[in-house]
This record gives structure tokens, C-alpha cells and sequence, in this order.
């Protein structure tokens, strides 16, 4: 993974020994945000106006936070307002690497991206990035803050889809609320479990992913959505956690209590997102399988990866019986 210390490259992994072996997440740096008219967001400096052209985003097809703006863009219709480049699968010595210098910054890596926004920077260089070419530097790496300016930020611009909202006010608390949980205990408690170095840590991690997994599956049994009976981010935000559950979680993290597969209500949920138009577009599952058992030696030192679980997201799910907003 490896870390930047004031500019400075370094090959470092999470430092699990001073957290007792468990694995803890480090905050996004930075937290500007895309406005219509360029004011400034609810953190960061102003300055970054919706134009046409003017952003560059810089992902990886194997990461479920990235793989949060690759939806919006796609549903959203940004695809020809901001620019796109991906890394390639394995994240080695010199983390997040291009298979040809972007287009845009001129970086072989992700860690040169954040070097070339601040010089003396020190942390993660992690994906996604939201890039300004106006004034060369990085707008955001928070993947949530990234989603909403997608949903939002662009909607004057001609092209743009801005009719949906993911992220409706009446609905922001229940939103809020469910994307605490999820997020603590799923997106990032799949993490938490795989990461973890100790056995403590692992079952503490482990047994609260998959209490929240229950949860979530008695949730699904009574609506069709996480916030009522309409798709919102928070539905997103866990659909990239759940596309790469079986695939990758339950081998390569050990998170085996169950596979999604055995949750009825999650199992048909997950199918329904993947089939929503344009969503399997942005779902590369050999760029996801390559990345986590390829890149975690520590994890998985073989490097092997596993041909299955044969799985068929774009078989019928039963998702009709519930209802959806009018």
C-alpha cells in the first residue's frame, strides 16, 4: 500500500501493532467540493465550479469506494463532462500505478498525483481522486463527498441527468443514519476483518459485519430499498461492498459466516442494483479478483487467485414484490 511522509514515498503498511491488530482507516486530506456556482461546500476552500471539461476523475475498478463515482458519473450522464483514467489491478511497492502516464497529470502513479497537489503531503495515496485541470490540484478523495457532487453539482449542465436525486433532503437523516452503520460495519468492516492481525480483532470485526449483514437482510424482507421504496446513495454504497462479498470477502478476508448468496433478500437486492441500467458497465470482476488476491501478500502470499464462485448476478431476482416510488 505505502504511504507519502511530506512528499516523500514510502513502502509502509498499516501499522497494526499500536491498535491492538486492528485495522483503522485513515480520513480523506481533501475535502473540496464541486459547487454550481463555485462557492464553497460544506468543507474546503471554494473556488471549484461546475464546468464542462474541466474535472478528471482517477479511479480503480477494484475498489468499492471508487467504484461509488464510477456509478454516479455513469447514471448521471458525466460521462463526457469528467474525464476518466483507471489504475491498473495490482497495488505493489509503488501503490496505485498507470499502465501509461495519465493523460492529464503526467503521473506514473497515484502517490505522484498527490505530490504534484502538495509537495510536503503526508498519508495515503488512495482512489478515488477528483482532479481540477483549471487549477491543478486535487479536488477531493473523499468517495461519499465525490457521489454527492456527482449527484448534484453538474445538474445545469446540458446532458446531465437532473431529474435523479440520490440524495433527496426529506430523506438526508435516514440516509445519514443508515450509511453510519453501513459504512462502519460493512464497507469498511470487511476491511477491518481481512486487515486485522490478531484473533481478537478479527472476531470483534467479523461478528458485527455480519450482525449488521442480518440486519440488513430483515430491512430488505420489508422494502425494496435501505431508505424506503426509492434507490438512494446509500443503496450504491453498499452495493459495492456486496458485489465483491462473495467473490473476494468471503475467501480472501475471511469473512465466511455466510456468503451473500445465502441471504434470500440481499442476494436478490444485490442482482436488482447490478441490473439497473448501465451498472454492470462499471463492474470489472477480474480487475477485482486480480487486485485483492494479488496485491495483499501478507493476506494471501501464494498470490493465487481463485477461479470461483460461479455467480449470476444478471439471473431474475424477485425484488417486484415490493413496491418502488411512484
Amino acid at each position: 500500500m505505502g504511504r507519502l511522509v511530506e512528499g516523500v514515498w514510502n513502502t509502509d503498511w498499516y501499522d497494526t501493532k499500536s491498535t491492538g491488530g486492528r485495522f483503522v482507516r485513515n480520513s480523506a486530506a481533501f475535502r473540496n467540493w464541486v459547487t454550481p456556482d463555485g462557492s464553497a461546500g460544506p468543507s474546503g476552500d471554494g473556488g471549484f465550479a461546475a464546468e464542462a471539461g474541466r474535472y478528471h476523475l482517477m479511479v480503480s475498478y477494484a475498489c468499492p469506494w471508487a467504484h461509488r463515482t464510477l456509478i454516479l458519473r455513469k447514471l448521471k450522464g458525466l460521462e463526457d463532462k469528467i474525464s476518466l483514467n483507471a489504475v491498473e489491478p495490482l497495488m505493489l511497492d509503488d501503490g496505485w500505478t498507470f499502465a501509461k502516464p495519465d493523460p492529464v497529470t503526467g503521473a506514473e502513479t497515484a502517490w505522484q498525483v498527490y505530490v504534484k497537489a502538495d509537495p510536503v503531503y503526508t498519508g495515503r495515496a488512495t482512489v478515488p481522486i477528483l482532479w481540477d485541470k483549471k487549477t491543478e490540484t486535487i479536488v477531493s478523495n473523499e468517495s461519499a463527498e465525490i457521489l454527492r457532487m456527482f449527484n448534484s453539482a453538474f445538474n445545469g449542465l446540458e446532458g446531465v441527468d437532473a431529474a435523479l436525486d440520490v440524495s433527496p433532503e426529506p430523506l438526508h437523516e435516514e440516509i445519514e443514519a443508515v450509511n453510519a452503520r453501513v459504512y462502519d460495519t460493512v464497507n469498511n468492516g470487511v476491511y477491518k476483518s481481512g486487515f486485522a492481525t490478531t484473533q481478537e480483532a478479527y472476531e470483534e470485526a467479523v461478528t458485527t459485519l455480519f450482525e449488521s449483514l442480518d440486519w440488513l437482510e430483515e430491512r430488505l424482507g420489508r422494502q425494496r430499498y435501505l431508505v424506503g421504496d426509492k434507490l438512494t446513495e446509500a443503496d450504491w454504497r453498499l452495493f459495492t461492498t456486496l458485489v465483491r462479498f462473495d467473490p473476494v470477502y468471503v475467501g480472501h478476508f475471511k469473512c465466511n459466516i455466510r456468503r451473500i448468496a445465502d441471504y434470500p433478500n440481499l442476494f436478490n437486492y444485490l442482482k436488482e442494483l447490478y441490473q439497473y441500467p448501465g451498472v454492470s458497465d462499471t463492474c470489472d470482476f477480474t480487475t477485482i479478483k486480480t487486485h485483492y488476491y494479488g496485491s495483499h501478500d501478507m493476506v494471501n502470499p501464494t498470490g493465487i487467485i481463485p477461479v470461483g464462485p460461479a455467480m449470476d448476478l444478471s439471473a431474475p431476482h424477485d425484488r417486484d414484490r415490493l413496491k418502488v416510488a411512484a
